[in-house]
Order: structure tokens, then C-alpha cells, then sequence
């Protein structure tokens, strides 16, 4: 009889870790971490709370709209993807301004927002996220998350499990610059004190991850 392999290695690409990578770097939100409650859903239920009933489907609509201005903004900026904690609260301050309208009740249903999304119970773990960290840990790998994500992910880091592995935590806010800019990367290789051909990436979007990363001269993973 043939025993099951061991868990941390359940959902695990053959071939991971690959030959020569030394710390594995993942993407954190859809890679290792989702929201509990869709974002969609969350949205709806503040709005109401504040008086703007919008129906889900229109808030996801809305959602993936203002998300790609901010990304068009950013890209065309006079210095692109430079980024900063005051840019970070101001994209998600006009992606709910462009969500919700710009009334009276924007601030107060952006602060609750911001708070909400603060809190490690308002995530919950990928499942092939989780698996893949577990293999680069049990593999002697160091392991730490670099993401487009703002200062927040400080705080939910230390409560959330896989993030819990991380030996570094890395959010575009405190790099100064947001995928897929050069200056992401190297940024962390200076942290890790490691080279490109060192590093893998793992993240679940094709352009500001995989693409991102193998131009940075990093290894990549597509997961999702």
C-alpha cells in the first residue's frame, strides 16, 4: 500500500521547489489570502449602511471599472508606479468615490472600508497558496510575500495563516513602487540579500506577476 504523500506537498506542481531557487516570494491577495466576504458583497452591505443601496452585481461592475483607471493612473504617471501610503489610501478613496458617487457619505463609507479591510477575520486562506508555502517552508526555503497591497498587510500578517511564514512582508506602499515596476523587485532582492535567478515568484496574475517577475529576471509561478 502506497501511503499518501504528506500534506504540504498535496496541490504542489512537480518540480516545486524548482533546482536553485533559494526563497520563494508570493503574491498575497488571490494567491494566499482572499476576502471572507467578496468585495462585491462587502461594498453593498457598508453602502446600505450609509444609506447607498447598491445591488452587488452593480458594485463588482463599478469595482472593475475605478480598479482600472487607478491602474491606467498609475501606469501614466510622470514617475509610473511610484507609490507611496498617502497614494495607496488615495486610490481606494477614489476607487469608492467612483463606486459609490462623490456625496456626503464617501468619507464615512471609505473609513469603514479602510478599518474592515484592516482586520485579519475579513480574509481567509487559499487553500494552493497555503500548500505551496508549506512546501517551500518544509523545503528550507525562506519564504516572505511582496504584494500591491498598502500598509495593512503589516498588521494582518502576523494573525493570518500562511502569511504567519513570512520571514519578510513587503507591501507596495513601504517599497515605494507597485508591480510590474523593475523597482518592485530589486527592492526586495536587497531585503532577502538575494540575486534574481535565486528568487521565485508565485502569484495568481499573469501580467503583474509572472510577466512582471520574469522580466525582473525572477523565476515565476501562474497559480489560481
Amino acid at each position: 500500500m502506497v501511503a499518501d504523500p504528506p500534506a504540504a506537498l498535496v496541490g504542489a506542481p512537480e518540480g516545486f521547489p524548482p533546482a536553485g531557487v533559494t526563497a520563494v516570494v508570493f503574491d498575497v491577495v488571490g494567491t494566499l489570502v482572499e476576502p471572507a466576504v467578496t468585495v462585491a458583497d462587502t461594498y453593498a452591505v457598508v453602502g446600505r449602511r450609509h444609506g447607498i443601496d447598491l445591488d452587488p452585481a452593480a458594485v463588482k461592475n463599478r469595482f472593475a471599472m475605478a480598479w482600472r483607471r487607478q491602474e491606467l493612473r498609475d501606469a501614466g504617471a510622470a514617475i509610473p508606479f511610484a507609490t507611496s501610503r498617502d497614494r495607496e489610501r488615495e486610490r481606494w478613496r477614489e476607487i469608492v468615490a467612483d463606486v459609490f458617487g462623490h456625496g456626503d457619505a464617501t468619507d464615512a463609507i471609505f473609513a469603514d472600508l479602510w478599518t474592515h479591510f484592516a482586520l485579519p477575520e475579513a480574509w481567509r486562506t487559499v487553500r494552493q497558496g497555503a500548500l505551496l508555502a508549506r512546501a517551500a517552508t518544509d523545503a528550507g526555503l525562506l519564504v516572505a510575500v511582496a504584494s500591491n497591497f498598502d500598509e495593512r498587510l503589516l498588521a494582518i500578517a502576523p494573525h493570518l495563516d500562511p502569511l504567519t511564514r513570512a520571514h519578510g512582508v513587503f507591501p507596495s506602499s513601504e517599497i515605494g513602487w507597485r508591480k510590474p515596476a523593475a523597482e518592485f523587485f530589486r527592492h526586495v532582492e536587497r531585503r532577502l540579500d538575494r540575486s534574481p535567478e535565486q528568487l521565485l515568484y508565485v502569484g495568481d496574475d499573469p501580467d503583474l506577476d509572472v510577466t512582471a517577475a520574469a522580466n525582473a529576471g525572477w523565476r515565476a509561478l501562474l497559480v489560481g
